[in-house]
């Protein structure tokens, strides 16, 4: 091979050469004494088997009892022992003298043969010195029906016949010694070419130096280097590795998980050899920065290389900056998720959201009640209600939210609330003030885990608002200062959201309170319509919705649905003045179109007070939905101002939204408004509403109305009142974003023979024939009592429209809630009350009928005027109900 001996390819060599002939002789040797045993087994297996296959043949113990059993054994015996592949078969009997054998000169001496145990009925093997030689036999008992011993068969062969095999695999062996001489030195050969590639054919001198300088420079580094083997054993750790993970001297060689004092998880990791990089991990104190990678990648040996560096400083740095970095994250998030409504508890709940888990385990916060009903609390409000609680488990010890909590002197939050400053309590069990309050309920909550606390006081504007208290359970350490900076940040934010939440709260409850006054406290009575309705103000403050109805002479009753545009107070304001404006003009008893006018005219004058007293004025707007049903005819006069048209729902469950003159909103002074007449069925349910209830801003006004149209559609027997409630559970959200007025109303019908008409001739004689007709028809509606006032009424209203008024005059009676009478004539000239001198002959007739009736009016129509009188029906107890009759008429009756 070109080596000197003492080379590693020689040492190899010649190390496999002995190797190999060691293994030759062996396997030689054990051929041998294997042999040996295996032919003196087969021999003993094979004897056994023929003698007592010949011992139990049929025919022998007929031949022994023959005069001469040798003549017919001897060929018998002849011809198994060649079949059998023995040296001989013999038989002898009791005594052991031969029947047969191969030599017949041998037949009738005793045979060379031991007895004893065949004449006791077992098979007996044995070795002995016989007549062909060195012999191999087995002697087998032959036994009558009566198992009598009656014969002996011996069967053997010799040994040498037996052990020739291994003269046959000798060659065998020695091939194989060659071929393997022949495989070590190619091996030897490959060996060499791949030392001398990876040695760069440096000799043993340059390896040894080579390998102590290696030595030198792993063991002067300031970083720990570990081998470690197949299976999680050491092989080499250099003097940074054991300092750092404290391994004993005797630590290479043993397995990673018997090393003392190493942690668990360091040492699962180095036993698991997976791939890492930069892992940190705990050990001994020290924060150590592992890497590690496999050394078979490129052909090497299996096992790992770990390297170790002591990373504690640097983490101790990059850990307050990443705390820095942390804290900054937190108080950026909570100026984007702190106070994003105008609602106190909802701030609250941001707070403790936005401190949870990243301050604290457990936030709460409780408030001054003040606070919460949106006053200003005094330093005299030491009652706190708790808003808010959250933290990392629901199953938390704390008060619920609403719970009214009193502070003892001795708590952390009272003497926060006294100071105005933050209060830190290391260790809640050992804080006999806070235990207290409430030892059971601290209790529990120390047995939940909690161990710390820190209380801010809320404070803004010099005003303290309540407690914020954060708790701590999962981390074992305390609030540091840093923590508590942290804390007056966070709660400096809140304080400042919630005080605005609070104000706004205030306002919203004054704006409140005045659209709830301003609005209808109860609709009034009235016979024509069966009225429900629905007030929904929206979450982000008041608006300037309302709805009305007003009952109007005739048994007629006006609806009216409005909405000002805008919220808060202006916008209610601004309702109340226009839901005034309202029943005024509806006290006219005007025609929708004109009520519109006039409300037109009156936004219009707001706007301009609006820009005389205001430096920035907002355009005032409000649109309005005004209807009169008439009972009697069953018809509705509808105009409105820029407002949704209203749904008729049919007594056969149809709806429809009829094609009304839209005018343009209030205000705005550019088009007349116009009147519709609508004749509807009696059962038929007018559906009057504002925008809010239709538009949103997920869905167009469109699909709104078709909604609508859906859920009032085929219940025409539902009422008012449920079909209210169907609306708005199908149409709005639980936190509408509007205001919405709904109001929805059956119309009935006054009968038929509830109604009397008359034609008048224009001539003062017809008076007394129209007086004679009234009291018969008030007589037939069981009246009786106001025949004579009616009469009196209807004298001086006829008379007055003969005299003052024109052609042509009709007479109206209705019986409803009221008895009304009624008289047209073709004049808009109306009447007057004055006052009349002692000797004046005349006006007194209009004083005499504001004094019998209960009230009295004029309406005017396209074709004249009506003036009307109601006179209220009697009680049950026989009296006329609010009549007041005339001290001159009872001197006369």
């Amino acid at each position: 091979m070109g080596k000197y001996p003492r080379s590693l390819a020689g040492q190899v060599f010649a190390l496999q050469v002995a190797v190999v002939v060691l293994l030759v002789v062996a396997a030689m040797l054990a051929l041998v004494v294997q042999s040996r045993r295996d032919s003196s087994a087969e021999a003993r297996n094979r004897c056994v088997a023929v003698a007592q296959t010949f011992a139990h043949s049929p025919g022998l113990l007929a031949a022994l009892k023959t005069p001469d059993p040798s003549r017919v054994l001897q060929p018998l015996t002849e011809a198994g022992r060649k079949a059998a592949g023995v040296d001989f078969i013999v038989v002898t009997d009791t005594k052991g003298i031969r029947y047969t054998h191969p030599r017949p000169e041998l037949i009738g001496k005793k045979a060379v043969l031991t007895i004893g145990p065949a004449l006791a009925g077992h098979v007996y093997t044995e070795s002995v010195k016989g007549p062909l030689g060195r012999e191999v036999q087995a002697i087998v008992p032959v036994q009558d029906r009566a198992h009598k011993v009656v014969a002996l068969v011996a069967a053997g062969m010799k040994v040498k016949n037996v052990a020739g095999v291994v003269a046959r695999q000798i060659p065998i062996i020695l091939g194989a010694g060659v071929a393997a001489l022949a495989v070590a030195t190619g091996g030897t050969a490959l060996v060499t070419r791949r030392l001398r590639r990876q040695t760069h054919s440096l000799g043993p001198a340059e390896m040894t130096r080579m390998y102590e300088h290696h030595d030198a420079v792993l063991h002067a580094v300031r970083e720990g280097v570990l081998i470690i083997g197949k299976g999680g054993r050491l092989l080499l750790a250099n003097d940074e590795a054991r300092r750092l993970l404290d391994l004993p001297l005797d630590a290479e060689g043993r397995h990673i998980r018997d090393l003392p004092g190493l942690d668990s998880d360091m040492a699962e990791l180095l036993a698991s050899g997976r791939p890492v990089t930069d892992e940190v991990h705990l050990a001994g104190g020290r924060l150590l920065a592992v890497n590690q990678r496999p050394t078979d990648r490129h052909g090497g040996p299996r096992g790992t290389v770990a390297t170790l560096r002591d990373s504690t400083e640097l983490r101790a740095l990059s850990g307050r900056a990443e705390n820095a970095r942390e804290r900054l994250r937190l108080l950026y998030d909570a100026g984007l998720g702190i106070g994003t409504t105008l609602d106190v508890v909802a701030t609250a709940e941001e707070l403790t959201e936005i401190a949870v888990p990243r301050l604290a385990d457990f936030v709460t916060v409780d408030l001054a009640d003040p606070v919460l009903r949106g006053d200003e609390p005094t330093s005299a409000d030491t009652d706190m209600r708790r808003a808010a609680v959250h933290g990392i488990r629901d199953d938390h010890a704390f008060y619920e939210v609403g719970h009214l909590i009193n502070f003892l002197p001795s708590t952390p939050q009272a003497r926060a609330f006294a100071t105005g400053r933050p209060v830190l309590v290391p260790d809640l069990s050992t804080a006999s003030g806070w235990l207290a309050q409430d030892p059971e309920q601290a209790r529990m909550i120390i047995d939940s885990g909690i161990h710390t606390l820190l209380t801010v006081p809320l404070q803004a504007r010099g005003v303290i608002l309540g407690m914020a208290s954060f708790w701590r359970s999962e981390k074992p350490q305390p609030f540091d200062e840093d923590d508590r900076s942290l804390a007056e940040e966070l709660v400096a934010r809140a304080a400042v959201s919630i005080d605005n939440a609070r104000r706004y709260t205030r306002e919203h409850v004054v704006a409140a309170t005045l659209q709830r006054s301003l609005l209808p406290r109860a609709l009034p009575e009235q016979s024509a319509l069966e009225v429900a309705h629905r007030y929904l103000p929206a979450v982000s403050g008041v608006s300037g919705d309302w709805f009305d109805v007003i009952p109007l002479p005739g048994s007629r009753v006006a609806l009216v649905v409005g909405d000002v545009v805008g919220h808060g107070l202006h916008a209610a304001a601004t309702m109340g003045r226009l839901r005034t404006a309202v029943h005024n003009f509806s006290t006219l008893d005007l025609p929708p179109d004109e009520i519109l006018r006039h409300l037109d005219d009156l936004v219009g004058r707001i706007d301009q007070e609006e820009a005389e007293t205001t430096a920035d004025p907002g355009i005032i707007g409000a649109t309005c939905l005004y209807v009169i049903y008439d009972p009697v005819s069953r018809r509705c006069a509808v105009a409105r101002a820029g407002h949704p048209p209203p749904a008729l729902v049919g007594p056969d469950g149809s709806v429809s939204f009829p094609d009304l003159p839209a005018g343009p909103p209030l205000g705005l002074g550019s088009m007349p408004f116009e009147t519709a007449e609508l004749e509807v069925a009696e059962g038929t349910q007018l559906v009057l509403y504002t925008d809010g209830l239709i538009e949103d801003r997920t869905r167009d006004i469109d699909v709104g109305i078709e909604l609508l149209r859906r859920v009032l559609a085929g219940h025409p027997d539902r009422s008012p009142e449920e079909s209210c409630q169907a609306v708005l559970d199908e149409l709005l959200p639980s936190r509408p974003k509007d205001d919405v007025a709904l109001l929805i109303a059956r119309t009935r019908a006054i009968p038929p023979d509830h109604v009397a008409d008359w034609g008048v001739a224009f001539d003062p004689a017809a008076v007394a024939g129209m007086r004679a007709a009234a009291a018969e028809k008030i007589d037939d509606w069981g009246l009786p009592g106001l025949a004579f006032a009616m009469e009196l009424l209807l004298s001086e209203l006829i008379t007055n429209a003969i005299r003052y008024g024109s052609a042509p005059v009709t007479v109206r009676l209705l019986y409803d809630r009221t008895l009304t009478c009624e008289v047209a004539d073709g004049s808009s000239t109306s009447p007057h009350l004055r006052d009349a001198a002692a000797m004046d002959e005349g006006g007194r007739g209009l004083f005499l009928v504001a004094r019998l009736a209960e009230s009295w009016g004029t309406r005017y129509t396209p074709q004249g005027k009506v003036i009307w009188a109601e006179m209220p029906l009697p009680r049950p107890d026989g009296g006329a109900e609010g009549t007041v009759w005339p001290d001159f008429l009872d001197a006369e009756l």
